[in-house]
């Protein structure tokens, strides 16, 4: 296999490796918090400064730490930045960091940011894990912003709240704000993505 480019490495984390639709991983912060598009938002800005800043400190040590205890050291490094976006949200936008609950330290055992840390910025260099981390980050985040605006404009008529449709001309559908309508927003997005791709491979005769 050719070796990637960094602007490559970026780039697969925003579609084709995307860790929602493609990969299927940080499924609880996707299906939890996105009832609106402004904790999907927070959601996806603080797991991505998470996993890059934890990927780039992987790369850097990666050589120093004993393969015995990769899992635990890359466990510690995820959990000292998730403290601090925790802290930064807690002091500064204390009522999104009340709405997202339990949800921003559980970004320590997110299996998105995990698998960077173990299957790619422990054996890339800096450059390319850091290209790595922020594609799959923004691409994360992404996926949180749209899977928030569809459920916050369907369940609230409103997107970042700001009201689009009022109550005498829509009638709010309450199942997107509660857990099935995040599974079925997600489930439509995934199957809507996986249609079209198969129909471009069929046309382009893959």
């Amino acid at each position: 296999m050719a070796k990637r480019t960094i602007t490559e490495e970026f780039k697969k984390g925003l579609w084709a490796e995307n860790a929602v639709l493609r990969l299927l991983l940080g499924m609880c912060p996707a299906l939890a918090v996105t009832n609106s598009a402004i904790n999907g938002l927070v959601m996806g800005l603080a797991s991505t400064f998470v996993v890059v800043c934890s990927s780039t400190m992987v790369s850097t040590i990666r050589r120093l730490v004993p393969r015995q205890v990769r899992i635990p050291t890359y466990i510690v490094i995820i959990a000292g930045f998730v403290t601090l976006a925790d802290l930064f949200l807690k002091a500064q936008f204390p009522a999104i960091s009340k709405a997202l609950g339990p949800y921003v330290p559980l970004i320590v055992v997110n299996c998105m940011i995990m698998s960077r840390a173990e299957f790619f910025a422990s054996k890339h260099p800096l450059k390319p894990s850091m290209a790595d981390a922020l594609g799959t980050g923004l691409g994360f985040t992404g996926v949180l912003v749209v899977l928030g605006s569809i459920r916050e404009i369907l369940g609230f008529g409103s997107i970042f709240d700001i009201v689009i449709m009022t109550e005498e001309a829509f009638t709010p559908w309450v199942i997107m704000i509660l857990p099935p309508g995040a599974f079925l927003s997600l489930g439509l997005m995934i199957g809507i993505i996986n249609h079209f791709t198969e129909l471009r491979k069929k046309r382009s005769g893959i």
